[in-house]
């Protein structure tokens, strides 16, 4: 058995995702995602927003969005003791799951001095595509970088080969 499981968001998760982001960055006196937005995340977009679980410790969570074939990935957060374990990874490969059947794009932004996360995004083929200045208010600017669809092939191919998704997955019919 996994020792880690990723599952969809539920109603039910509020509290768990209010605290992790307290934990994840509060603690670290950034910005946090308001109850608004949470419930959103976990009433309506739940199929596309991810929680990782240690057993059933709540470890991280992923938060994307769909708006037709394009997607947009806002927060990927893990506890610090969950930090370089499979987390990232089963997190991960839940979203590119879900995403290669329904998705032509995935948009991503960052702070220019997030260095993990933006080697992250170029790990999973997105490339820079502009800093949109003022992003999230005067003086918080972001870089955008996004996933094309040739983009997805080579993941959906890379995911394959290390066994991460299955080739001949159900939840994969359809993707180009």
């Amino acid at each position: 058995m996994a020792r880690y499981t990723v599952r969809p968001l539920c109603p039910a998760d509020f509290d768990t995702l209010q605290r992790l982001e307290e934990e994840v960055f509060g603690q670290r006196g950034e910005s946090l995602l308001g109850p608004y937005y949470v419930r959103l995340c976990c009433d309506f977009f739940a199929e596309s927003c991810f929680l990782a679980l240690d057993g059933n410790t709540p470890a991280g969570y992923l938060l994307c969005f769909l708006k037709g074939r394009e997607a947009y990935c806002t927060t990927l957060a893990v506890l610090p003791a969950y930090q370089r374990t499979r987390v990232v990874v089963e997190l991960l490969r839940a979203l590119v799951q879900h995403l290669l059947p329904r998705a032509d794009s995935c948009w991503f932004t960052v702070e220019e001095n997030n260095v993990a996360a933006r080697a992250l995004h170029k790990a999973l083929g997105a490339t820079d595509t502009e800093v949109r200045t003022g992003f999230y208010g005067p003086g918080v600017d972001r870089i955008v970088s996004r996933i094309d669809r040739e983009g997805f092939a080579a993941l959906r191919a890379r995911y394959e080969r290390l066994g991460l998704i299955g080739s001949d997955s159900s939840e994969l019919r359809g993707a180009a």
